[in-house]
C-alpha cells in the first residue's frame, strides 16, 4: 500500500495480493482517522460479500474465486471500542460483465486498487441496534 495526503483526503493505491479490508482498516489504526467516506476501483480475484437478512439477523456470505473488475467500492468508516469499523459495499464486474455486489468482508487485490478516503472531525462510533441486529452510527 502506498499513499498520500492533502488536507483532509488521502488517496490510497493497494497492489496485488494485498487485502483491502484488512489493510484499509490497519491504516485507518494507523492514522487515526475517526470518520470518513471511502470509495474506489480496482481489480480483485477472491473476494467474500454477503447479503444482510434482517429477519434473521444473519449475514449470507458467498466466496468468489474468479479475477473481477471493481466497478466500485464505497463506504463509511466509524469506531467501535475495538478500533476503525469499515462498512463497505462492493459492485464487481465479471468477465462476462454480469454484475455481483453486497456488502464486503474480504477483497484480494489482482492488479491494483485505487481509493480516495476522506475523513471529517467528527466523532462517530457504533452501537449495537436490538430491532436489527447491526451495529448502528451512534452521535
Amino acid at each position: 500500500m502506498e499513499y498520500t495526503r492533502y488536507e483532509n483526503t488521502y488517496v490510497i493505491r493497494l497492489d496485488k495480493g494485498e487485502e483491502l479490508v484488512r489493510c484499509l482498516t490497519d491504516f485507518c489504526a494507523k492514522e487515526h482517522v475517526s470518520y470518513g467516506s471511502v470509495s474506489g476501483i480496482g481489480a480483485c480475484d477472491r473476494v467474500l460479500i454477503g447479503v444482510y437478512d434482517v429477519r434473521e439477523q444473519l449475514f449470507r456470505e458467498t466466496e468468489f474465486n474468479e479475477t473481477m473488475e471493481i466497478v466500485n467500492v464505497t463506504g463509511n468508516i466509524s469506531n467501535t471500542n475495538h478500533g476503525p469499523y469499515l462498512h463497505l459495499h462492493i459492485s464487481l464486474a465479471r468477465e462476462d460483465l454480469s454484475l455481483i455486489g453486497g456488502h464486503l468482508k474480504e477483497c484480494r487485490i489482482s492488479a491494483t486498487c485505487e481509493l480516495h478516503l476522506q475523513t471529517l472531525p467528527l466523532k462517530v462510533g457504533r452501537q449495537p441496534d436490538p430491532d436489527t441486529g447491526l451495529n448502528i452510527y451512534r452521535f
